[in-house]
């Protein structure tokens, strides 16, 4: 069914490549309910989602694809989903309302991925722009981490300051981050993981966590949230939500597509540098969004960390179908999660070490070109400075066309970044972001 032997590899090296990956991203179904919670969504009702969407995409890869690419909730657009679109609202969105934005986008995905016009708005946005998203996610998603963990607090004569690096939650993190940071550079396989589990220990051996169930049945204690598209359509129209349906399609666009060539490269998988079976495989994460929302989840995206399996030897769907199987396994161990969850110094290295990753596209950015430069610039600089994706987007793909107008080059611009660039500057100044 895989074609393990056209692909030389065999069920031993697929198996080990599927546990591989599988221990690199396990620190989802931890990181993504916390996050999440804070949006005042259930804890056991994201774990549940995230683990959902997670088997459903990586599924789909498997069986659809024949890819060793597993899908998750992305890091980044469950920040975003939480503290951009929920908590910024002041109380007039609330998690149902931003799922149903999630659906939305999720929906129009899939359809995107239906036609050629997914891999045209691929082309369209210029490749700086690209990775300057990218990076700004990096440094949104670090920030995010280093304040969750109280080692930047809040300031009232500077917003921010240093918080104090003696007390016990900040002192955890810092040995957290010390311990994954040294995995890391050792190249030791599921190091994220890894790191968590003997910082977790250490806060058990420190009362700072308290663990009292570690394994239950899978349970969503409130169902499916989200299941009517027009209901969830006519949410999106009244509280204006265009601009956050737009920020989910974007990034999650060019995070999947990009994590699809890259990890594909990798496995040698590209035929004359294009993706065999594209369409099958973009599918994959249009799907899962789609169903995750329904259940209590933030947009998934294809997982660099699948890179992991590859370099272990894993080449088709044999792997991938490892992994959805383990997050199923997962699904039982609900209440230590829970448990976790309320230990920020656990997570939070992790978030800062997925930060440092996702910044090292900055070094693709032409710097040299001003007009290129500058867009990037304000990019980076804007999402984690107002904790928003959609409005760093907004910014960098506004003054983009501008300066090459004034440039000279206008003819060099895609027509559909214009369009881009209409849409921000009406979100920006009319409607809320």
């Amino acid at each position: 069914m895989f074609r393990l032997k056209e692909h030389g590899t065999n069920v031993k090296t697929e198996l080990i490549a599927g546990m591989t990956t599988f221990l690199t991203m396990v620190y989802i179904v931890v990181v993504n309910p916390i996050i999440l919670s804070d949006a005042g969504v259930p804890l056991d009702q994201v774990f549940m989602a995230t683990i959902i969407s997670a088997v459903i995409g990586t599924l789909w890869l498997s069986l659809c694809a024949n890819y060793p690419i597993a899908i998750a909730p992305g890091m980044g657009l469950n920040a975003y989903f939480t503290y951009a679109v929920v908590l910024a609202s002041d109380g007039k969105i609330d998690y149902i309302t931003a799922f149903a934005a999630v659906f939305v986008s999720g929906i129009i995905f899939i359809l995107l991925s239906l036609t050629p016009l997914r891999e045209k708005l691929i082309t369209a946005i210029p490749e700086n722009l690209k990775h300057a998203i990218t990076a700004g996610i990096g440094l949104f998603i670090a920030f995010l981490g280093l304040r969750m963990a109280n080692i930047i607090v809040a300031s009232d004569s500077n917003l921010v300051m240093l918080g104090d690096l003696t007390s016990p939650g900040v002192l955890l993190t810092l040995f957290g981050l010390f311990i994954t940071v040294i995995l890391m550079v050792r190249n030791v396989k599921g190091a994220l993981f890894i790191g968590m589990v003997v910082t977790g220990i250490v806060a058990a051996l420190t009362n700072q966590l308290q663990i009292d169930k570690v394994v239950a049945l899978p349970h969503l204690p409130e169902g499916i949230l989200i299941w009517n598209p027009i209901e969830a359509i006519g949410q999106v129209i009244s509280y204006g939500l265009y601009g956050v349906v737009f920020s989910f399609i974007l990034v999650t666009l060019f995070d999947t597509t990009g994590t699809m060539v890259g990890v594909a490269k990798q496995a040698g998988l590209m035929k004359d540098g294009k993706l065999p079976r594209a369409r099958q495989a973009l599918l994959a994460d249009s799907v899962a969004t789609t169903f995750g929302s329904m259940f209590g989840t933030s947009p998934t995206t294809a997982f660099v960390e699948s890179s992991a399996g590859v370099a272990a030897g894993g080449r088709t769907g044999l792997t991938s179908l490892t992994v959805a199987v383990l997050f199923i396994v997962a699904s039982f161990f609900g209440p230590l999660v829970g448990a976790v969850s309320g230990v920020a110094a656990i997570t939070s290295p992790t978030l800062i070490i997925v930060g440092t990753l996702m910044i090292g596209s900055v070094k693709e950015i032409e710097w040299s070109k001003f007009d290129e430069a500058f867009p990037a610039f304000l990019i980076i600089l804007i999402m984690p400075l107002t904790s928003s994706i959609s409005t760093g987007i907004a910014f960098g793909f506004i003054i983009y066309p501008i300066l090459k107008i004034v440039k000279g080059e206008a003819k060099k611009v895609h027509p559909m970044l214009y369009v881009f660039a209409i849409l921000f500057a009406f979100q920006l100044l009319f409607l809320p972001h």
